[in-house]
């Protein structure tokens, strides 16, 4: 068999397993928008023959996210879907519960209003809503932002156990991305210290020139930090003493959200 031949038939297997996962893909959202179908309502839907169709049900059923009813022969979705979608909820969840407090504080502070969440050893932006006097249109949505050099990402590290926290500081590099970016462990340490005492984080042109940002943290039922809510605008008018007068304004926000992921402290 020559090299050439060979490696079609892997490109070509590798075209099929992909034509695989977007047809089972498809009859996950068959099932989800009908409740329930059939193997000939299913191959039908997707244009497969019902032998193919057959095969993807029962791929699918024995992985658990699709399972038959008591009227065998029909098939719905099945309880392992909850086990994948257990991985992203408390995700979701908190820019839903969140999405009416960043809207009334952006109004309030007059600044742009993100949560943001942990993902590796980035911050990532999960909602962003841009207050009446928000400076530029820079869309912070599924960014990932330095942990050292945002408020956000200092409320993040500043809530995990100390071992996981130099494991993710070690991973992250600690880039000095302005004059102003804290890169010494040890200083890094002691504003992380003040920030679980004040109950806030500042970052005063850490992340950006001209850029000032304070963040707080939200908690999931059980008191875990499982995200921050920050507020930001230009230096000149979110200067250091507007941020303290309004800390506590953001801390309410936080703390609000906080309880409509059912934290009760």
């Amino acid at each position: 068999m020559s090299n050439h031949t060979a490696e079609g038939e892997t490109a070509g297997h590798s075209v099929g397993g992909v034509q695989s996962v977007d047809r089972a893909v498809s009859v996950l959202e068959i099932l989800a928008q009908r409740g329930e179908a059939g193997v000939s309502e299913v191959a039908t839907e997707i244009d497969v023959h019902k032998s193919t169709a057959f095969r993807l049900l029962g791929a699918l059923e024995a992985r658990g996210l699709v399972e038959q009813t008591a009227e065998r022969g029909k098939y719905r979705l099945g309880f392992g879907l909850v086990r994948l979608a257990g991985a992203v909820t408390g995700r979701l969840d908190i820019t839903q519960q969140g999405r009416p407090v960043c809207e009334r504080l952006s109004e309030e502070l007059g600044e742009t209003v993100n949560i943001a969440v942990l993902q590796e050893h980035y911050a990532v932006n999960l909602h962003q809503v841009r207050g009446p006097g928000a400076v530029g249109t820079h869309n912070w949505v599924g960014q990932l932002t330095p942990l050292h050099a945002t408020s956000s990402g200092k409320i993040l590290l500043a809530h995990l156990p100390a071992e996981e926290r130099a494991e993710v500081l070690a991973a992250s590099g600690m880039e000095k991305i302005t004059p102003h970016t804290l890169t010494a462990r040890t200083k890094l340490e002691k504003n992380l210290a003040e920030v679980r005492e004040r109950g806030y984080a500042v970052t005063l042109e850490e992340f950006e020139i001209g850029l000032h940002a304070m963040a707080a943290p939200i908690r999931s039922h059980d008191g875990e930090v499982i995200g921050a809510l920050s507020a930001s605008g230009p230096a000149y008018r979110f200067t250091e003493d507007r941020m303290r007068e309004l800390a506590p304004v953001l801390v309410k926000g936080a703390q609000e959200i906080s309880h409509r992921m059912g934290y009760l402290g």
